[in-house]
């Protein structure tokens, strides 16, 4: 048998949590002297301590916890609540992982102040360009709320425009602009260079729109777009130093979309003009 203290130690937790777990009939001790209140366990708990960390570890309550351990919930509900919380850890995972390429952007965009190559921005007239699109919103401009967006969007686009047999003729195109309610959302536009007429493509929710020609300053960015921050400070820094004035959202146009997204090559076109 072991005291409270050692059987702590043997387990990696502490006294107090393992009287929390007495008090609610979670781990109750082998023995309690009936003199002195001292806890004693025996060996073969340090079994049931551990399912009881492992599933606390998973996200599990401790009621949740004492219904699987006693039996109370079976191997079919057992293993949704485990598939449940396997994609919740997977959906933590994938929030975690853009937060770290936006914390990494912030801190390329840092040490790239005071160098702005001159060449990297090209002052261009855009055409006027046709293109399918389904649009969406998303609460912000920041990555975090645009990518969950648009990457759906696309998602949907072009099996929509296969069925409906449409060919895309040219590159994507993703535009933006502030949603009419004013609170800082942001329509989000996905779209595709076609050559069909304007108009809706049937009830798919697709539209074809002509984007009118415009004036852009252009940079290329290359790399997944979670990295985007530094080369649109890049193109900021420069339209400052040489006198010109942004005129509303930078449009990206997709070059190149391999499956590896550190491989994309993407053109950055901010309407402007001349101050």
């Amino acid at each position: 048998m072991f005291t409270i203290g050692d059987f702590a130690r043997y387990g990696r937790v502490s006294a107090r949590m393992l009287r929390h777990y007495d008090a609610i009939g979670l781990l109750p001790p082998d023995r309690t002297d009936p003199a002195t209140g001292y806890r004693f366990y025996g060996a073969a708990q340090l079994a049931r301590l551990n399912r009881i960390i492992a599933l606390k570890d998973l996200g599990f309550t401790l009621q949740q916890v004492q219904a699987v351990l006693d039996d109370q919930v079976g191997p079919e509900e057992l293993r949704g609540m485990l598939r449940l919380r396997q994609v919740e850890l997977e959906a933590a995972m994938a929030a975690a992982a853009a937060r770290l390429a936006q914390v990494e952007a912030r801190l390329r965009s840092i040490e790239s102040e005071g160098h702005m190559p001159a060449d990297e921005v090209v002052i261009k007239n855009v055409p006027a360009v046709r293109v399918a699109e389904l649009t969406g919103t998303a609460a912000s401009y920041q990555p975090q709320d645009i990518t969950p967006v648009i990457g759906p969007l696309y998602d949907r686009l072009f099996p929509l425009l296969e069925a409906a047999g449409i060919r895309p003729t040219g590159p994507g195109i993703a535009r933006y602009e502030d949603a009419p309610d004013g609170n800082g959302t942001i329509v989000v536009h996905a779209g595709v260079t076609v050559s069909v007429p304007v108009g809706p493509v049937g009830d798919t929710g697709v539209t074809v729109v002509e984007l009118p020609a415009f004036e852009a300053a252009t940079i290329v960015h290359r790399g997944s777009m979670d990295g985007v921050l530094i080369t649109e400070q890049t193109l900021a820094r420069w339209l400052d130093a040489h006198g010109y004035r942004s005129l509303g959202y930078t449009r990206e146009i997709n070059l190149e979309c391999p499956e590896d997204r550190a491989k994309w090559v993407t053109e950055l076109q901010e309407p402007v003009a001349r101050d």
